[in-house]
């Protein structure tokens, strides 16, 4: 029983098997209990229609009327004797053919059904195993197919996973071998003797040193983000307000590049609803990277504009713009535009837009970034809902 228990096939094919015994059974009994009541109606009929003495005498040529309708009876008691047994071989031979029949479309409807469900059972044990580029190919359209259909989308899902993953992990190890590098160098020449134990010596230490400190913040802040290890303090808040505060937060910076930093914002905005903090993070972070890659003399505008139920807050500036081939890989974790770029010629970890995005979706809203091309400029926009 636990045999059984344990093979859907096995299953599938008994249950098919008792289907067919209870069919059978049911004709069975039925053609017993109703043949000889439908052939006493149809006998009494034709004797109706034939007339007794007619029947009588069709029976029982020669003899008196009452000995030739005896005589009749004892022919259709015979008769039906030998009609029932005729009956019952004929329903034995097609109950044994059906039976046939019904076991081996059984067998193929069975096998049909489980060849899918084995074949994902198989593939199932290969991810399990590492193996993610394990497929399962089925046709048609039924619910073994859509089934299928949503372990391949679940095992390309976690292909994908796993890609991210160990991308990451060489991510991380090039970004912190960038600075860890550095400083050994640095401490290796103090040892030797070869740089001089001065304050530029030092400071560039501590610049690295600082570097390295503010990667791990941005991988803490990135691993929260994507974990939503965090919560939002949601409420009504003004456009205007996040505006001015990232104004004053980064106005020194713009100054001291000579790029002009101002807003452009409606007088009848409405408010969003945001948590402040977390917005105020992702204007800044806009907004700096905007001032990174503008040359001096250069321009950033933060506008807004209400769009049916939301608000569309945009950074543009008119910096060294991006390649089109790139916007959609812009907000994905560690990645640069210039492949080559070095952190000290003014790339970043390649974090802050991934860190933006997942903030800006957990408020429902969504980021997007255009540009016409290198060198003229490009916009980061993201939108957040309405208070009202």
């Amino acid at each position: 029983m636990n045999y059984i228990r344990s093979r859907l096939g096995l299953k599938l094919f008994l249950s098919y098997l008792v289907v067919l015994l209870v069919g059978v059974s049911v004709i069975w009994v039925t053609t017993r209990l109703a043949t000889p009541r439908a052939y006493a109606r149809h006998l009494a009929y034709m004797e109706e229609q034939m007339g007794s003495s007619g029947f009588g005498t069709m029976m029982g040529q020669g003899q008196g009327q009452g000995q030739g309708q005896g005589q009749g009876r004892g022919m259709m008691a015979d008769f039906y004797e030998n009609f029932q047994a005729s009956f019952n071989e004929a329903l034995f031979v097609a109950v044994v053919a059906a039976a046939i029949v019904a076991v081996i479309v059984s067998w193929l409807l069975t096998r049909n059904i489980v060849s899918p469900v084995q074949a994902m059972m198989s593939a199932s044990q290969r991810i399990s195993a590492g193996h993610y580029d394990e497929r399962v190919h089925s046709s048609g359209s039924d619910e073994i197919a859509q089934l299928a259909a949503r372990f391949n989308q679940m095992a390309s899902q976690l292909e994908q996973v796993e890609t991210m993953r160990r991308q990451l992990i060489g991510d991380v190890t090039h970004e912190l071998r960038t600075p860890l590098t550095s400083i050994k160098g640095y401490m290796e020449g103090l040892v030797d003797g070869v740089l001089p134990a001065s304050a530029e010596t030092f400071d560039q230490i501590h610049h690295e040193a600082d570097r390295l400190s503010r990667l791990v913040d941005d991988l803490q802040e990135l691993s929260r983000v994507e974990s939503k290890a965090y919560s939002l303090d949601v409420r009504p808040i003004t456009v205007s307000s996040l505006v001015q505060t990232l104004l004053k937060r980064l106005s020194p910076q713009a100054t001291a590049k000579r790029i002009s930093l101002r807003s452009d914002l409606p007088a009848d905005l409405e408010p969003v609803l945001a948590d402040e903090d977390r917005i105020t993070q992702v204007l800044v972070n806009l907004a700096a990277n905007a001032i990174q890659y503008t040359p001096e003399g250069g321009e950033v505008v933060v506008s807004a504009v209400r769009r049916e139920n939301e608000i569309q807050i945009s950074v543009k500036d008119s910096g060294i713009g991006i390649p089109a081939e790139h916007l959609t890989n812009l907000f994905t974790r560690f990645y640069r535009v210039d492949k080559s770029r070095s952190r000290n010629a003014g790339g970043g970890s390649g974090i802050g837009l991934t860190i933006a995005r997942h903030l800006v979706e957990a408020h429902g809203g969504r980021i997007w970034a255009e540009s016409v091309g290198e060198g003229q400029g490009s916009t980061f926009t993201f939108s957040l809902k309405t208070a009202s």
